[in-house]
């Protein structure tokens, strides 16, 4: 489960909460050293003490999530190299490893984010990937890898393949976001497909039309997003030994922090996570057989 459900609610909460829902582990949503957004942002705490309080109940820490783009571009081309500090969210994100090495989090997700409009797209996953593989080169022999979602200009996992390939390295991967991909009309199969080798976690919501005509989250199931075949797809992957590890976090996601109208995390949680586990069991009912933990919810 995704922190950002509730983002109101202290990190020891959310242990207790995740072991009485059946989740083996949490991914921790942060906004790096100076920010309050969340009152369970993992920077403004001892992790030391977070260790415990996930260790203590059975948990692990799957996944350190951040916001994190790397596509704005450099203005003016030439002097904007000079003028403009570019190397931002390149410091972050290995402030973002740092943190994630603290906490024994294997994960740090990113994004590729907005390109724009009217540059040719090959500088702009040019520039991604230049500033991911710095990001890259602090995460060598930590433990932690990067993995990138497929979000903004890079919707789909198959346009996101172009930064991966480019990057060229086992320590960045694919988050791919099952929802994201059916707004691309790649759907997560496909998504899970194109990713390969590269894919690192599935990240699973579910998304709604609401009285305004807009998609907003829901809870999994009462939404249009199919996220079952997806989920079998990677409990396949992980029982037939092609996840590095032997595990793969299957990551659900209930967008609260951003539309605070939706309905509580206690409402929503605890079925999404029954509903995650079914469609992995279906997936080894079917044949498979499981020689290490399902991906896990």
């Amino acid at each position: 489960m995704s922190t950002v459900a509730c983002p109101e609610w202290t990190l020891e909460t959310i242990a207790q909460a995740a072991q009485s829902w059946g989740y083996h582990a949490v991914e921790l949503r942060t906004f790096g050293d100076a920010s309050r957004s969340f009152a369970c942002d993992p920077a403004l705490t001892n992790p030391e003490k977070i260790r415990r309080w996930f260790g203590d109940r059975g948990l692990t820490v799957a996944s350190l999530a951040t916001g994190l783009g790397f596509g704005e571009a450099i203005t003016p081309p030439v002097i904007g190299n000079v003028i403009t500090d570019s190397e931002v969210s390149v410091r972050a994100a290995k402030r973002a490893i740092d943190l994630a090495i603290s906490l024994e989090c294997p994960l740090v997700r990113v994004f590729g984010f907005e390109l724009p409009t009217r540059e040719k797209r090959s500088l702009g996953v040019a520039r991604v990937a230049d500033r991911l593989g710095r990001v890259i080169d602090h995460a060598h022999r930590t433990g932690v890898s990067v993995m990138i979602e497929n979000a903004g200009s890079f919707m789909s996992v198959q346009s996101l393949m172009d930064v991966v390939r480019e990057v060229n390295s086992p320590l960045l991967g694919v988050c791919a976001n099952i929802a994201n991909s059916f707004v691309a009309d790649e759907g997560g199969e496909s998504a899970i497909a194109a990713a390969g080798t590269s894919l690192m976690a599935l990240r699973v919501k579910d998304l709604a039309r609401g009285s305004d005509g807009v998609m907003k989250p829901a809870a999994l199931g009462a939404g249009v997003v199919p996220f079952a075949p997806s989920v079998a797809m990677a409990a396949a992957r992980v029982s037939g030994g092609g996840v590095s590890g032997g595990a793969m976090p299957v990551i659900f996601e209930y967008d609260r922090a951003w539309l605070p109208g939706l309905a509580s995390a206690e409402s929503v949680l605890p079925a999404a996570c029954e509903a995650i586990v079914r469609a992995a069991g279906a997936q080894a009912a079917a044949g498979a057989p499981s020689r290490t933990p399902m991906a896990r919810a």
